[in-house]
């Protein structure tokens, strides 16, 4: 998805005219903090309501926090965003994600916005963007790796988000997943599986199918 940044002491009246500018056809711009998590600081805002998306970069410019300024893909509406995970560098499954900003909503007040969560199987072109994504990261592949795509005005796959560290792994929309997982780290670390770890995992699995996971 193209971006801009606006990091604290920048003129962030000047940025975001220049990215109205530069993207002339998106109706509507997101703005949010380069690091956040739930959508929390994360707003939707008209073009036309260039005051308070000005005033929305300012405000957390002003507690020292980078801003991510981008367009609107309006497909997400319909089409929700595609998140692929990926153990050990190998496919497991993906899920369907709602779009979650409202036009001039405010944002979430809640640790996490509300999510409306699918099974979903990826189209091969978005198969094939994670694959490539992923290919980039330097060393050997991660235990584990979230893909979050949404496709854009022509259909085209495009990436939003690369979650490496503890996402969400969406176990509850996916049967199989946690023994696939707990077979990875098993390897990892060259321990036995057994049915109990198993167990133990589903039910460390919170309400959004996340998992405490190790870094490894």
């Amino acid at each position: 998805v193209p971006s801009a940044y606006v990091e604290p002491g920048a003129d962030a009246a000047q940025t975001l005219r220049d990215f109205l500018a530069t993207h002339a056809d998106a109706n509507d711009i997101v703005v949010k903090p380069c690091v956040g998590a739930g959508s929390r600081d994360a707003q939707r805002h008209a073009r036309t309501a260039v005051a308070a998306a000005q005033a929305h970069a300012e405000r957390l410019l002003a507690q020292g926090r980078s801003v991510l300024l981008q367009p609107y893909l309006d497909r997400v509406d319909a089409a929700g965003e595609t998140a692929l995970l990926f153990f050990d560098g190998v496919f497991s499954h993906a899920i369907r994600k709602g779009p979650l900003l409202q036009r001039d909503a405010a944002s979430t007040r809640a640790l996490f916005a509300p999510e409306a969560i699918t099974a979903r199987t990826p189209g091969e072109d978005e198969l094939a963007l994670a694959q490539a994504v992923l290919s980039t990261l330097p060393g050997a592949p991660l235990a584990y790796a979230r893909v979050d795509l949404i496709r854009a005005a022509d259909g085209r796959p495009c990436l939003l988000e690369l979650e490496l560290t503890e996402p969400s792994l969406f176990f509850a929309q996916a049967p199989g997943a946690v023994d696939r997982f707990v077979a990875v780290l098993a390897r990892r670390i060259g321990a036995p599986i057994g049915r109990a770890a198993r167990a133990d995992a589903a039910n460390a699995t919170g309400q959004e199918g996340a998992l405490a996971t190790p870094a490894v």
